[in-house]
């Protein structure tokens, strides 16, 4: 297998297991939803219920994953994948910012710390998967 392809694959593992991490944890990506997109926070721009927002999140993923894997959808889905990355930055500053407000905790602080700066990366690989 060609190391291109073996980085695909591996950004399609982590993109599926993450997907799934969405369905069964979903409270573990509740702070990355902005509020202002929550009709449960009373979010301006309110479509659905924070909990909603994170299981239909896992959708993108998924089909990022799936997409990687099919060498004619690859370059696509890499693209895809990136500006997905891309636009998650949003929620993570989002929660970086609650999580330094007046009901942010220690422990959200750090982990919101450490969350947004691997967006780089992870942008960063998706692009470099469209060489696959």
């Amino acid at each position: 297998m060609k190391p291109n392809t073996l980085n695909a694959w591996a950004l399609a593992a982590v993109l599926g297991a993450s997907a799934v991490n969405h369905l069964r944890n979903p409270a573990f990506y509740y702070p990355v939803v902005p509020p202002s997109l929550c009709s449960d926070k009373g979010g301006r721009f309110a479509l659905m219920t924070r909990h909603q927002w994170v299981l239909a999140s896992a959708l993108p993923e998924a089909l990022g994953a799936v997409g990687l894997l099919v060498p004619c959808t690859r370059k696509a889905a890499a693209t895809a994948t990136a500006l997905m990355f891309v636009g998650f930055t949003a929620g993570h500053l989002s929660a970086l910012k609650h999580a330094w407000g007046p009901k942010g905790t220690p422990q959200a602080r750090r982990v919101h710390a450490v969350r947004l700066p691997l967006q780089l990366p992870l942008v960063a690989w998706a692009w470099s998967a469209r060489r696959a």
